[in-house]
């Protein structure tokens, strides 16, 4: 499966001032990383790659690192669930290419 999720303190103080999440944010990737899953972070989700039980505990421990920075906390998911398929985080990226670059 391919689960994006974007995940942030909500309520808390701001120490910075500026609005940001960038420190919950980055204690949520540190756990991704950790994880050894394949994944991909960009500026809005960060996608993991895996089965529904690693995945999900992933999820589960990145949201809990965020918890630290706030009362509450904001949690999306969006999952692509293709049993027996792996590769997918690079794959799909590679066919859409492919048909781009087959377009008339």
């Amino acid at each position: 499966m391919l689960l994006a999720f974007s995940v942030a303190p909500s309520g808390g103080a701001d120490p910075d001032g500026d609005g940001g999440v960038h420190d919950a944010v980055a204690a949520a990737v540190r756990v991704v990383r950790e994880s050894g899953l394949p994944h991909r972070t960009d500026s809005m989700f960060t996608t993991l790659e895996g089965e529904w039980d690693e995945v999900f505990a992933v999820v589960k421990a990145a949201t809990e690192a965020v918890a630290a920075y706030g009362p509450r906390v904001s949690l999306v998911i969006k999952a692509d669930i293709r049993p027996g398929r792996t590769g997918e985080l690079d794959g799909k990226l590679e066919r859409l290419e492919k048909a781009l670059d087959t377009e008339v």
